[in-house]
C-alpha cells in the first residue's frame, strides 16, 4: 500500500460520499425540511458538540454509551459528540424556547457520530432527520408524528411504508404486577421472542408475556389479543392509549400499514409511552423510530427521527442531469439559458481545438457551438 493510499482509508463505519449520492441526500433532506415547514414545525441547528453533562443528562443516559467524547482546550471541560439530534432539540425546547407556546412544533437535519455501528447499519456517521412535538400529553399529538413521517417517506417516493407500533413501558408495568424483576435475560429472551425462555424466567407473569408475545403482528389480531388480557389499571391504561392512537392514524392515513408488537423494546430506552418503527417492504433496515418520551423529565413530547441513508436506499434511483460543455469564451448569456432549462454546465478553462474530445472528458454529453448544443449523434437543441 503507497503512502497516498494510506492516508486515504477512514474509520470503519466512516465513509466519503461522493457524487451523485452527497446532492441527493442533500437534495431529500431539503424536500423532508419543506415538507414538515409546510405543517408548522420550525427548524432548528444545534450543535455538533456540546458539554457532557449537558448532552448526556436526564433521558441522554440511555445513549451515553454510543457517545464519542473529548477535551475541550478551552474550557477544559469534556465534550461530547451527539449520538443522536432528539435530546438536542428537548434541550432547546426547555431552555432557548422555554416560553414559546405550546404545543411546540420543531425540526431539525444533521449529522450524527455513534462509537459503534449495528449489524444492519455498520454506519457510525450518517445522517438524521425529524421532527418533535412538544408539550401535549393528546393521542392525536402521537398520531399526528406518525402520520406525517409515514406521509414525507411515501410523498418522496418509498414505497409500502409500514409502521410497527408498541409500548414500552407495558411489560414493566406486567413484570410489577406479578413482582418480577426484568433481569437482562428476561429482556433478552423477550427481544428475541424466546416463549420458552420466557416460561422459564417469568415466573407467575409467564403466561401474560406469552400471550404478549403472540400478539405480535396486525393491529387488529394484536388487539384481540392484548383485551383479553386481565392487566392492571396502568396496564390497560397504557393498553387504551394505544389503541386510540392507532384509531386516529386509520382515520388519517387508512392506507397505512400497521403492525404492533408489545413487548418491543430495544432502542426505546428513553421513550415512556407509544412508540413506533418505520420500514419499507423490501428494505431489511428501519427507515426512522419515534415515541413518547419526557423532556427534563417532566414535559411531554413525542417525536420521529429518519435515517437518511436507509431512506435514501429506499428510493428510486433518481435521473441524472444532462452535462454540458461550454467552450472558452461563450457568452455568460447562453450558459444562463441553459442553466434555466436544466442542464448542468461545465465550464471550458482553456482553448479546446476539439469540443466533442474535450465534453466527453469532461463528463458531459453535450457541447455548446455557436448554433446551439450539440450531441455526439450532431443533434442541435
Amino acid at each position: 500500500m503507497t503512502d497516498l493510499e494510506s492516508r486515504a482509508l477512514l474509520p470503519a463505519g466512516l465513509r466519503d460520499i461522493l457524487s451523485p449520492d452527497a446532492e441527493r441526500e442533500a437534495e431529500v433532506v431539503h424536500r423532508l425540511m419543506s415538507f414538515f415547514g409546510d405543517h408548522g414545525y420550525l427548524r432548528v441547528k444545534p450543535p455538533l458538540l456540546e458539554f457532557e453533562e449537558s448532552l448526556l443528562s436526564g433521558s441522554g443516559t440511555a445513549v451515553a454509551h454510543q457517545t464519542f467524547r473529548m477535551m475541550d482546550p478551552v474550557s477544559q471541560r469534556m465534550l461530547a459528540v451527539r449520538p443522536d439530534m432528539t435530546l438536542q432539540v428537548a434541550r432547546i425546547a426547555t431552555s432557548r424556547l422555554r416560553s414559546a407556546e405550546r404545543p411546540l412544533r420543531l425540526s431539525y437535519a444533521g449529522q450524527v457520530l455513534r462509537v459503534k455501528g449495528s449489524q444492519l447499519r455498520p454506519e457510525r456517521q450518517f445522517g438524521q432527520a425529524g421532527l418533535e412535538l412538544i408539550g401535549s400529553e393528546a393521542p392525536m399529538a402521537d398520531a399526528e408524528v406518525v402520520v406525517l413521517v409515514a406521509r414525507a417517506l411515501a410523498w418522496l417516493g418509498v414505497r409500502e411504508v409500514s409502521v410497527d407500533l408498541t409500548l414500552p413501558t407495558l411489560v414493566p408495568a406486567v413484570l410489577a404486577d406479578h413482582g418480577v424483576q426484568a433481569d437482562g435475560a428476561l429482556r433478552e429472551a423477550l427481544d428475541h421472542k424466546d416463549a420458552a425462555a420466557v416460561v422459564q424466567l417469568a415466573g407467575t407473569a409467564a403466561g401474560t408475556l406469552e400471550a404478549l408475545i403472540a400478539g405480535a403482528g396486525p393491529a387488529e389480531r394484536a388487539f384481540e389479543i392484548l383485551d383479553g388480557l386481565p392487566l392492571s389499571p396502568a396496564a390497560a391504561t397504557e393498553r387504551d392509549r394505544l389503541a386510540a392512537i392507532v384509531s386516529l392514524i386509520r382515520g388519517a392515513a387508512p392506507e397505512l400499514v400497521i403492525t404492533i408488537d408489545p413487548v418491543e423494546n430495544r432502542n426505546f430506552e428513553y421513550h415512556c409511552g407509544p412508540s413506533f418503527t418505520l420500514f419499507s417492504r423490501g428494505v431489511p433496515a428501519e427507515l426512522g423510530r419515534g415515541g413518547r418520551y419526557l423532556v427534563a423529565g417532566r414535559e411531554p413530547a413525542t417525536g420521529a427521527t429518519l435515517f437518511m441513508d436507509t431512506v435514501l436506499g429506499a428510493l428510486p434511483a433518481a435521473s441524472a442531469r444532462e452535462r454540458v460543455y461550454v467552450p472558452l469564451g461563450t457568452p455568460t448569456s447562453v450558459s444562463d439559458r441553459l442553466r434555466s432549462a436544466g442542464w448542468v454546465t461545465v465550464a471550458g478553462l482553456e482553448m479546446a481545438t476539439d469540443h466533442l474530445r474535450e465534453a466527453v472528458r469532461q463528463g458531459c454529453s453535450s457541447f455548446v457551438t455557436p448554433e446551439g448544443v450539440v450531441r455526439s449523434t450532431t443533434e442541435r437543441k
